[in-house]
């Protein structure tokens, strides 16, 4: 109840705020095309990429990851290694504690990462 009233009291405070116009002879107005100009300019004197391409580029990156991924995986027969550790570890779990190739399991968790990062910057 109290945080619903509280709530209240601060859009009612932000949008008196925000109705207020303080007279600046056009300060601001000039600041904000300032920044833009010298933006502009720190880009095409640096030769900065769009932000566009730098989207493109991190999902071609992310598909070659992922190639690559495939690739090693059914070079070295990646399904036979996962069925293997799979049998080795439940049979080994009820008597002692489970032995795993951690060289396997780091490629596994490996390829989840950029299976998720994958889908993570698709739906960026």
């Amino acid at each position: 109840m109290t945080e619903d009233r509280d709530e209240q009291l601060l859009r009612q405070f932000f949008s008196e705020a925000a109705q207020q116009q303080i007279a600046d002879d056009g300060f601001t107005e000039r600041v904000m095309q300032r920044i833009a100009a010298v933006e502009a300019h720190r880009i095409v004197a640096t030769k900065q990429v769009p932000i566009g391409s730098f989207k493109r580029f991190n999902r071609l990156w992310t598909v070659l990851c992922v190639a690559v991924f495939v690739a090693l995986f059914v070079a070295f027969r990646g399904w036979e290694l996962l069925a293997i550790q799979l049998e080795v570890m439940l049979r080994v779990m009820a008597t002692q504690s489970p032995n795993i190739n951690l060289l396997a399991l780091c490629a596994i968790l490996f390829g989840l990462l950029f299976v998720g990062v994958e889908h993570a910057v698709s739906r960026a």
